[in-house]
């Protein structure tokens, strides 16, 4: 699947009314944004489309509301960019999104200024991507780009049903990056090419394992899902996460890793407890073998030389889901290690989203990857060959 989209950078924006799908799904307490990084990952193409002379109208959804939900305002979003972009950000405040303030402030517009409009799910038909919602955002652009991956994977009335009623839809340098990173390393990627996947479970990563042995020469499991394999090869596991229903097709999985000539690294030794607590006391196994009473909750030590190794040698690496319980200090040590090989590693490495971006910039390498995804879910469904209809539907190159 070749996504060769136009960009920001391949139309005329000065004077044009552009619509911008930004992903400012922040974190919020009482009000106060407390982590930032959706926010300044949007500012290169905010800037650029100020820089030259467009009229810029931001949309975004934030949190899961389900219609008007003052809990959910984008209010504090528009206070936070007007000081990041040292810029007035006029915020619509419509509980119907697009409302007589939007209008108002969009036809008061100067090239080089700044609307953001309220919530795109208080609306309830944003989720259902109804046409009469896309035709209403639609209404106040001539030019529509996305630059949400993170939502690029559901198709909804801001960031696919708007398309529709646009002729001119290009993507903003967050899409066009991911792309570039996530694409080639999928469909082109420099090899050795080794993929990470970690998490608790087997059956969220199903098809991503299925695509991937198609591409890897190396693929690693880690996190709870590696115990559901080792149950497939007959070793014990304790009280270990297993999806039971999952067991055979971890066995086809290996199969398929040996007829397609791919390495599938499991776990050769376990970091194990009584019991699921940050101050549990963590015992390493001899083996794969989890004794009754057990479980496990991050790889050995011998494993984590053992990625470790895998990982060195390769000049692709792409990683999703951590390889134990990275927020309990006794667990994270594969986790740790593997984002560690990763940051000294002579290869391109890709972290997608979700958990492993969390642990990578909490332990400190995030500026030593060269991606980080900004979308969890969008990512895996990229690793899965899965078409993103939010960058379908895009004008291609």
């Amino acid at each position: 699947m070749s996504y060769n989209k136009k960009t920001i950078e391949d139309i005329e924006v000065r004077g044009k009314k552009v619509l911008a799908r930004c992903d400012f799904n922040v974190p919020l307490k009482d009000g106060v944004i407390t982590d930032e990084n959706r926010l300044t990952g949007a500012l290169p193409t905010i800037t650029y489309l100020i820089e030259n002379g467009a009229k810029v109208i931001l949309t975004s959804h934030l949190g899961k509301a389900k219609g008007p939900d003052k809990k959910y305002t984008l209010q504090p979003v528009a206070k936070r960019l007007s000081e990041l972009l040292n810029k007035e950000v006029v915020f619509a405040a419509d509980d119907t999104v697009v409302g007589e303030n939007a209008r108002a402030a969009v036809a008061a517009m100067k090239d080089g200024d700044v609307v953001l409009l309220e919530n795109t799910r208080f609306r309830p038909e944003e989720e259902k991507n109804a046409d009469a919602f896309s035709q209403e955002l639609a209404s106040l652009a001539d030019v529509f780009v996305n630059d949400a991956f993170g939502s690029a994977h559901r198709a909804h009335c801001s960031t696919e049903g708007v398309t529709k009623f646009l002729d001119t839809a290009v993507a903003g340098y967050l899409i066009q990056k991911e792309l570039k990173f996530l694409g080639d390393a999928v469909d082109n990627p420099t090899r050795p090419f080794v993929a990470i996947l970690g998490g608790a479970k087997v059956s969220d990563k199903i098809n991503v394992i299925n695509s991937l042995l198609d591409k890897v020469n190396t693929l690693i499991i880690g996190g709870g899902m590696a115990y559901t394999f080792l149950k497939g090869q007959g070793y014990t596991i304790g009280t270990s996460l297993l999806e039971a229903d999952r067991v055979d097709y971890s066995k086809d999985m290996l199969r398929k890793a040996e007829e397609k000539g791919v390495k599938l690294l499991l776990p050769v030794d376990n970091i194990v407890a009584d019991k699921f607590s940050s101050d549990a006391a963590p015992v390493v196994t001899e083996d794969q073998n989890i004794p009754d009473g057990f479980m496990g909750l991050d790889i050995g030590p011998k494993t984590a030389a053992l990625y470790a190794d895998a990982i060195k040698d390769a000049k692709t690496v792409v990683w999703n889901g951590p390889m134990g319980v990275f927020e309990f200090e006794n667990f994270a040590k594969g986790t740790v290690a593997v984002a560690k090989a990763m940051a000294d590693a002579d290869a391109v490495t890709v972290i997608g989203g979700g958990d492993s971006a969390a642990a990578v910039n909490i332990l400190g390498f995030g500026d030593r990857m060269t991606h980080i995804s900004t979308g969890g879910g969008a990512s895996l469904e990229f690793l899965e060959g899965k078409e993103l209809p939010g960058i379908a539907a895009l004008n291609d190159k």
